[in-house]
């Protein structure tokens, strides 16, 4: 995959993207809208910026490098979003907001995450996962406009939508202008799972969509505006930079994963899947290299698929922590292209009845109690599929509203 090469020297003067003879750029490639500069820089200059951004904020390129006399090997450099506009002649970053998992993107799912200075640039780091989750009026006093940046995974339980809804709604209150540079939806290929029902909203998951929603961030940022869902309807001043080459049914490989738990493109198709496992006592694979790609539990019959889960980073505490469970290893499934509830289901039949199943958080996982019930009264896959159709079918007249790109 070739990326723009991008000039990060101490003071960039001009957006000029430069490329050598052996870049050769093919108009397929899909451009994310942070590569795309040229689409937004003008519109940054003079202006004092707030970033939200994380690991994944990220201007790629491939570069060439002499390995040996006439053997060349492609080597990938990241130039971080924050690190190139800090440096760019005329634009003047204030500071940087951080979502779930921090700004290097290393801490626990549900972690509180303290402010903080990075260290590159001493720029602050104000945490959009500690003690509030929204910016600030006083955060965002004489900033003049704020880029949101941030890699997702099209499922509605994890959280980089709902920090952007908060975002959203503090620029919409405070009058300043915010720009979304479109990344592409790894999951984007299908629309799947329950609608949650609004009296379960939480970080969780906030509006009314299924758990998989088939949309970019940029579309699902306009989809917030356009169904009023911030706090008394008001609308945020929003600009998306567009993705370039992309389609709802590209596959695309995520270059950084977007947090510790989600390591490969296997892990990420799964997420939707194994993500119900988060409200139960059941490991999905936190605290191994193989986080999301499996399941399992102490109690599980023994079977020849064992795993230990250990802390590790992004998982310090990871369920059944230094026990020895049995489950089934998932890494050779095929691509999938809607939610399968085989996991869940066979896990939940595993279960001992003396053991607990359902944790405290699985309602708001599923976004309704209706799936729990489900489970519990033995209804087949396709009998709780039906119970989505309707749901579904609802959400996706509302979709279409906001889509960007060639839809489905």
């Amino acid at each position: 995959m070739n990326f723009q090469l991008i000039s990060c020297s101490k003071k960039v003067q001009n957006s000029k993207i430069k490329t050598s003879s052996l870049e050769v750029e093919k108009d397929t490639v899909i451009k994310t809208g942070a590569a795309q500069t040229h689409l937004y820089l003008n519109l940054l200059k003079g202006k004092n910026i707030a970033i939200v951004a994380n690991q994944t904020s990220v201007l790629s390129v491939l570069q060439r490098a002499e390995v040996a006399p006439n053997v060349m090997r492609s080597k990938k450099v990241t130039h971080h979003l924050v690190d190139y506009l800090h440096n760019y002649s005329g634009i003047t970053v204030k500071k940087v907001f951080s979502p779930e998992h921090g700004f290097r993107g290393k801490e626990d799912a549900a972690a509180h995450i303290a402010d903080d200075v990075d260290i590159k640039t001493g720029l602050p780091i104000l945490s959009l996962h500690g003690k509030s989750k929204k910016p600030s009026a006083k955060q965002l006093e004489n900033i003049d406009l704020v880029i949101f940046d941030i890699q997702d995974v099209g499922v509605r339980f994890y959280t980089y939508i709902s920090t952007l809804h908060f975002v959203m709604e503090a620029c919409a209150e405070n009058g300043v202008p915010l720009i979304v540079l479109d990344r592409p939806n790894p999951n984007g290929h299908y629309i799947d799972g329950p609608v949650l029902e609004p009296k379960h909203a939480s970080f969780v998951g906030k509006h009314p969509v299924p758990v998989v929603y088939g949309m970019t961030i940029g579309e699902y940022g306009q989809m917030i505006n356009g169904e009023k869902w911030l706090k008394n309807g008001i609308e945020c001043d929003l600009k998306v930079i567009p993705l370039k080459n992309y389609t709802h049914n590209s596959r695309y490989s995520l270059p950084i994963k977007p947090s510790p738990n989600l390591p490969n493109d296997k892990s990420i198709n799964l997420y939707p899947s194994l993500g119900f496992f988060e409200g139960t006592t059941i490991n999905a694979g936190r605290g191994t290299e193989f986080q999301f790609q499996r399941y399992g539990a102490p109690f599980f019959e023994k079977t020849d698929f064992s795993y230990m889960p250990k802390a590790n980073e992004g998982a310090k505490y990871p369920k059944h922590k230094n026990k020895l469970c049995y489950g089934v290893d998932l890494r050779k499934t095929k691509h999938l292209d809607k939610i399968d509830l085989s996991f869940l289901m066979d896990a939940y039949q595993k279960t001992p009845k003396t053991e607990k199943f359902f944790g405290a958080t699985f309602t708001i996982h599923a976004g309704n109690t209706k799936l729990q019930q489900q489970l519990e009264q033995g209804l087949s896959e396709n009998e709780i599929r039906k119970t989505w159709e309707k749901g579904l079918n609802k959400f996706k007249i509302v979709r279409e509203k906001y889509l960007i790109y060639k839809k489905l």
